[in-house]
């Protein structure tokens, strides 16, 4: 390459940095009245950079600087600025460019690395040793009249536990927890406790009666508003969903999930009592059986209903007082982060920073609000990101969840914002006592995450173990997107 065309791929990283800048600049100033923590205005401007920078597509501009050996720009997630900076200075030396471009320092470089990790530790505890990436715990039922759990998940180097708000009440809470605290203290390593708030709960209520047959693709069937049974036609299936709102919003063509995916159906009518809807894919030989309690997803309907629910405000109370951070269900934007903060201050007016914030990434709304969700929480208090892979990708369909899972882990290290990578995470194992194939390259890959989540089973300790293994041969080959060229020993 001659001298006058590394001059003129100067100028257009020169020129990319400087459109990068002045874009990310007006995000930072939207941002900025929401800012109070030390230290994060910083990550919220490389957040920014980032955003600029991935509206862009820079393939072409990559594949001219891999010819140089220069950075592809592939890997600056958590210093975009710098690495700008750098690759105009090492293009500037190669093209003997006058006024040379400085280097940006080798501190400043890796701040975003410290800055992740401090951030994680913060949110998780210290790091069990030989093993890089956190594990948090579900807690079962069991686990409130079990201290001899608790002992074992320290024995087994387990930094953090969740309990969902969900099951039980405050009094097997507090047991919980106390039998936590005890065996944390006599391992010498506390447990990060971690309560999950249940959220709102779009579900199916009642189903009626009379229908023993399952539904098959091409049958249709009927959702109701919790009490209108009876209104619906007793010649179809039928079961009332617990959120009104979502009904109420429903136009026809829109999608309907049931039971985390198994059944797939399309509004078809539009009636006073609920919605009339056609099955677009059941299981093929067995059908499907509408069952209370099951989950239901409207990925495609717009609705607005309140993160917060009456009982998630009288959770708080217990909550806010006993834990060491909250896991935020069903957060959707940035409004309803400021109403959890809002509630968390009322409660514990003098420290309420000092809690932790996770926020549950489940919906195509919460992808969309990410950014602003991400400043408004870790602007002020210590903050992390679930992956709730079992919800997201019923929302935006299993064929981009492997996409998107990817594309949140780069928004939240350019934020320097640690991940919970969560849902079925060695599932077969855990429940049957022998992994899969497939739910192990799925482990490894969690590696790049700050944290790991494991839900109860009956086989939770040998799966503890086994990924306690897995993250530790993982962590010396790669760190986030960046392999790191460990000596290989198989050849």
């Amino acid at each position: 390459m001659t001298e006058p065309a590394l001059l003129a791929l100067l100028h257009e990283v020169e020129t990319l940095n400087a459109a990068i800048r002045s874009e990310a600049a007006a995000a930072i100033a939207r941002w900025e009245p929401t800012i109070e923590r030390p230290g994060f205005r910083e990550s919220a401007e490389n957040l920014a950079h980032y955003l600029a920078l991935r509206r862009r597509d820079i393939r072409p501009l990559q594949r001219r600087l891999m010819v140089r050996g220069l950075s592809s720009l592939g890997r600056l997630e958590s210093r975009v600025a710098p690495s700008l900076e750098a690759l105009a200075a090492a293009l500037g030396g190669l093209a003997g460019a006058v006024p040379p471009r400085p280097w940006p320092e080798e501190a400043r470089f890796f701040e975003g690395e410290r800055r992740l990790a401090e951030r994680t530790v913060e949110l998780f505890g210290p790091p069990a040793p030989g093993r890089p990436v956190h594990l948090l715990v579900t807690c079962p039922s069991e686990a409130a009249d079990s201290p001899d759990f608790m002992r074992r998940l320290a024995a087994a180097g387990v930094e953090a536990l969740r309990i969902n708000c969900a099951h039980d009440d405050a009094d097997a809470w507090l047991r919980m927890i106390g039998h936590a605290r005890a065996a944390g203290a006599e391992a010498g390593r506390p447990f990060r406790i971690l309560m999950d708030l249940a959220g709102p709960k779009m579900r199916l209520g009642t189903v009626a009666e009379g229908h023993g047959r399952r539904l098959q693709t091409g049958d249709r069937f009927s959702l109701t508003v919790p009490g209108a049974l009876d209104a619906a036609d007793p010649a179809l299936p039928a079961a009332e969903c617990t959120l009104v709102e979502a009904l109420r919003a429903a136009k026809p063509g829109e999608r309907v999930f049931l039971d985390d995916g198994k059944l797939a159906a399309v509004v078809e009518t539009v009636v006073p009592f609920g919605l009339v809807l056609r099955v677009a894919l059941s299981p093929e030989e067995e059908g499907y059986k509408l069952k209370e309690a099951k989950g239901v997803n409207f990925p495609d309907t717009r609705f607005s209903i309140p993160a917060l629910t009456a009982k998630d405000r009288e959770d708080l109370a217990v909550v806010a007082a006993h834990a060491d951070g909250i896991e935020f269900s069903f957060v959707q934007s940035a409004e309803d982060v400021a109403a959890l903060q809002a509630a968390l201050a009322d409660i514990r007016p003098k420290d309420w920073t000092r809690l932790a914030l996770v926020l549950k990434i489940e919906t195509t709304r919460a992808l969309a609000n990410l950014p602003e969700m991400l400043v408004r929480a870790a602007g002020r208090q210590p903050t992390a990101v679930m992956i709730a892979r079992g919800d997201l990708a019923v929302e935006i369909g299993f064929a981009r969840l492997a996409e998107m899972q990817e594309e949140l882990l780069w928004i939240c290290e350019a934020a320097q914002v640690p991940v919970v990578w969560a849902t079925q995470v060695l599932e077969h194992l855990i429940k049957k006592g022998l992994p899969s194939r497939g739910e192990m390259t799925d482990a490894a890959m969690a590696a790049r995450a700050e944290c790991v989540m494991l839900n109860k089973g009956p086989h939770l300790f040998a799966a503890i173990a086994e990924l306690d293994t897995l993250l530790a041969r993982m962590g010396e080959h790669q760190y986030k997107k960046s392999p790191r060229l460990r000596r290989l020993t198989s050849w």
